[in-house]
């Protein structure tokens, strides 16, 4: 394990640290009382996602404001946070200690620099056997790999529940999503508004004996790669309706060389079949390319418009 030593960061910003909680009375309190120690000066809110046990009871007594938020997932309890708090810097961590407190500060220092508008603490270089089950490392690994193929980046956790957020993220980046692909929006998100994401490793720990992890391997997998692949056509949408015309168009071709080595007697595919193939594909090709050049133009005035009103929003 690795040696921490604690510093408070300057006293001139103001910082907040909220906790997503739902059905952790065996950690909440621990998790309070480790950052009230690390960062004594940080207000300390605790967001209760409806739990069935005595976290919120817990979370109070350990000294934390608690917010009960009643629609249930993750994501919701992000979306209240964000629309709740404003801080020089908002970090937020898990309820379940698998995070350490000590690695605040670290995180903390490139957002109140002004180096970063979030920071996102990367367990994957830390995480053992012991800490995080091979399963949810290789799933962990092979989300983040293809979505690194996917926007061109080189994340490393993008998973990550120990972040820091700066001004700008609260004040430009959206978040929509419900569940835990809530982590995988709120990078790229931050990525398609131009803001500086910074990753540090931090320590991670497994989750005490009786404490049961909410993430559903495959159920919430799948939701992360429909999220990202629903942002990259947000966001890309050149690259995506232009490999749909570039696969239509390459599907017509295929169906036309058959059709000359039908003529020619190589083969015997239905000439309906092609012919109907040919005059579907080639039109349906130039419609996907023709949508992602105006997605891409609308996309481009709108980023346009939004850097005048973040321009016109400076004091003069």
């Amino acid at each position: 394990m690795a040696e921490h030593s604690p510093q408070t960061p300057n006293q001139k910003y103001k910082v907040v640290v909220a906790i997503p909680c739902y059905n952790e009375a065996l950690t909440i309190a621990k998790v309070v009382e480790d950052f009230r120690r690390v960062l004594p000066e940080a207000e300390i809110y605790v967001f209760d996602n409806n739990s069935t046990d005595d976290s919120a009871k817990l979370a109070r007594d350990a000294g934390a404001y608690v917010q009960r938020v009643p629609k249930q997932g993750k994501g919701y309890v992000c979306q209240m946070i964000f629309e709740r708090l404003y801080a020089d810097a908002l970090i937020m961590v898990d309820g379940d200690d698998t995070y350490f407190a000590e690695d605040a500060p670290k995180l903390l220092e490139p957002v109140l620099n002004g180096e970063a508008d979030m920071v996102v603490g990367n367990r994957l270089q830390a995480a053992s056997d012991a800490s995080m089950v091979r399963l949810h490392q290789f799933g962990n690994r092979l989300i983040v790999g293809t979505i690194n193929r996917m926007f061109g980046t080189t994340y490393l956790d993008i998973l990550s529940g120990y972040r820091v957020f700066g001004p700008r993220f609260l004040e430009s980046v959206p978040v929509l999503t419900g569940g835990f692909e809530i982590e995988t929006e709120m990078t790229l998100q931050a990525l398609e508004a131009g803001l500086a994401v910074i990753e540090l490793p931090v320590s991670y720990r497994s989750r005490p004996q009786g404490s049961e992890s909410k993430l559903r391997t495959w159920s919430d997998g799948y939701r992360i790669m429909l999220t990202a692949a629903i942002l990259l056509r947000d966001h890309r949408p050149l690259i995506v309706f232009g490999l749909v015309s570039a696969l239509c168009w390459l599907a017509a071709a295929v169906a036309a060389v058959l059709r000359i080595l039908n003529y020619l007697s190589v083969t015997v595919f239905s000439e309906s079949l092609l012919t109907g193939l040919i005059l579907l594909l080639v039109p349906l090709g130039g419609i996907s390319f023709a949508v992602g050049l105006i997605l891409n133009a609308v996309n481009t005035r709108f980023q346009e418009m939004k850097q005048i009103m973040q321009r016109n929003k400076k004091p003069q």
